[in-house]
Parts: structure tokens; C-alpha cells; sequence
């Protein structure tokens, strides 16, 4: 059954190749790729809560990381295996997420020295997990780089190395799952803010902390949860100026370099530039929401440094004579 399951997902390859939705198939890596196998309702049994695959007497031995949920049965089961030589389970079954009422707004801005910051004036710390094994990584790489290619030896460092590289990524998955799936439940609008994340770690001296935050990631995770709990999530432009505008009287500064952290507006008001940011990116997204999602701001006045001009969508303004 599993390697019917492959030749289909070949199948459906070069269907999206010749439709022009992906580009030509290529081979998956034996040491990069997630090794996998797939099992359709035909391969596998499932019994009271236990799981036993083709060619197989015992039931798998799983600790769960969730409860199943009661009175569903699995349609697909996919056996995998990191790099680290850990293997998962993964059962695919109908669930249906128990909506929690909820009428807050939150606007949340994303940074390094504190991996969120939320317009309520809350901070999370950014835990740097990549920075705190950091030592432990150079090591094991150090270790591995010393062995002889295609040596057993050198598959053990490599295992190593990998094991680390696992440590990092789930503990940063399990903040990241934790703080997105509290924000979603407790507020009905969320509001972030469009980054790219490609261009910005191309700047060498903060591309590795700006991956280690995993930025796209924890906006993947709100996308997917809002739709699970009914949200509604705003991705405020990318050049609306969410640091440089008093949230208070609305004044644009001209300059807001990143090592300033507060500044004293001319109203005689002292921000801190993460909590007034977050407040910002809420209100555009509140006025976004408002204005059925046609206010932008013009880009050539942000990048001028230029007051921010708010302008209509076309058809917004469509009939209205203009003088």
C-alpha cells in the first residue's frame, strides 16, 4: 500500500506540472527528506484506540501528544522519521473544533528583543532557543566535520548534529503553538503585521535571530487557527509606518532608527516603541476592517517620510464626483 500511495503522489505531481501549478518532479533526498510511508483504511487496523499496520501482530506502542477524538476512526495513517531518527505517527480523521465566544481585539507586533509585543502593553519574552544551543550545536557540527565522509562514524555525528537541530525546532514549535492557539481563543480580531521575512534575513547581522523568531511560521499557525475558531485575522500593509506614528495624536516622526526603544512624541507623550506600534498596527487593521478593507497607505509619502495619506479603494468611490 505504501508504495501505491507514492506512485499516486506522482501521479498527482505531474498533474499539477502539466496544469502549471508547480514545477517538474524531482527526487526527494534519502538523508535531507522526512522519510515516509502512508497508509490507507485497507493496510491498517484500528481497535480500541490501538493501531496496528500491515504485516504487523502487536499494536504500535504511541504516546500521544493529543487525545483522539471520541467516535472518529482514522482514514490515513503516515509512518515518517526525522533526521533525527525520532518516528511519528500521524493520523488524518474528521474533528470538529468547539468554537469559544470571544469579543476582544488585539493588534501584535513582532520583534526580536521581545518576540511579541501586544497593543493590551503585554511583552513575550523571545526564549532565543537557537541561541541557548548554540554551543551545543558548534560542537556536534565540529565533532561531525571531523569524521570521514561515508563512515559509520560520521553517520553517528550526524545524528547528533541532527538531534540538536530537533531540540531547537520543538521547543520553538511548542511556544509558538501555545501563544497562537491563547491569542486566537481569547480574541475575535487579530491584527498583525505583512512582513517579509525573505528580504529582511538578508541582512546578515540579524538574519540568524530573525529565523531563530520564526516569524512566518507563527503567522501560518493564526492563519490556519483563526479559520479552525471563526477569526478574524488583518494583515496590516507592509509599509504602514506602525513605529514612526503616535498612536495618541497621530504624528509622524521622521526618523526611528532601531536602537531607539522610547521616544517623546511632540504631544509630550513617551512611547515605548514595541506597545505603541502594536496599537497602531490594531487601529489600521480595526479601520481596514471597518472600510470593507480598502485603506492602504501611500507608499511614496511613507518612504518620503511624508504625513500618511489614507486613500479609498477605487470602487469604493466610484460615482462620487470629484472636485
Amino acid at each position: 500500500m505504501p508504495l501505491q500511495q507514492a506512485l499516486r503522489h506522482l501521479q498527482v505531481a505531474f498533474t499539477n506540472f502539466w496544469a502549471k501549478r508547480a514545477k517538474y518532479p524531482t527526487f526527494k533526498s534519502k538523508k535531507k527528506s522526512r522519510r515516509s510511508a502512508e497508509y490507507t483504511t485497507s493496510a491498517f487496523r484500528w481497535r480500541g484506540g490501538r493501531l496496528t499496520l500491515a504485516k504487523m501482530t502487536d499494536p504500535l506502542a504511541i504516546v500521544w501528544s493529543r487525545p483522539f477524538p471520541e467516535n472518529a476512526s482514522p482514514s490515513t495513517v503516515t509512518v515518517s522519521q526525522d533526521a533525527a531518527g525520532c518516528w511519528f505517527v500521524s493520523l488524518l480523521c474528521e474533528d470538529v473544533i468547539e468554537q469559544v465566544p470571544a469579543t476582544a481585539a488585539i493588534g501584535i507586533d513582532a520583534g526580536l528583543n521581545s518576540l511579541l509585543t501586544l497593543s493590551t502593553g503585554q511583552k513575550v519574552v523571545n526564549p532565543k532557543h537557537e541561541r541557548a544551543d548554540r554551543e551545543a550545536l558548534a560542537r556536534a557540527q565540529r565533532a561531525m566535520a571531523r569524521k570521514e565522509k561515508g563512515s559509520a562514524n560520521r553517520a553517528k555525528a550526524r545524528l547528533k548534529v541532527a538531534r540538536v537541530h530537533a531540540r531547537i525546532t520543538d521547543r520553538r514549535c511548542d511556544l509558538l503553538h501555545k501563544l497562537s492557539t491563547t491569542i486566537v481563543r481569547e480574541n475575535q480580531t487579530i491584527v498583525i503585521e505583512d512582513l517579509t521575512v525573505r528580504n529582511m534575513v538578508k541582512n546578515h547581522s540579524l538574519a540568524r535571530a530573525i529565523s531563530d523568531a520564526a516569524w512566518r511560521q507563527f503567522r501560518t499557525m493564526l492563519e490556519y487557527k483563526a479559520d479552525w475558531y471563526g477569526r478574524n485575522l488583518v494583515v496590516v500593509d507592509r509599509w504602514f509606518p506602525s513605529s514612526k506614528l503616535c498612536s495618541t495624536c497621530g504624528a509622524l516622526a521622521e526618523r526611528m532608527p532601531l536602537s531607539t526603544r522610547t521616544w517623546t512624541c511632540r504631544c509630550g507623550t513617551v512611547h515605548d516603541r514595541d506597545v505603541n506600534a502594536a496599537r497602531n498596527i490594531l487601529a489600521e487593521g480595526l479601520s481596514v476592517t471597518a472600510c470593507g478593507g480598502g485603506i492602504r497607505p501611500q507608499r511614496g509619502n511613507l518612504r518620503s517620510g511624508q504625513p500618511t495619506v489614507k486613500q479609498e479603494h477605487p470602487r469604493a468611490t466610484k460615482g462620487i464626483p470629484v472636485r
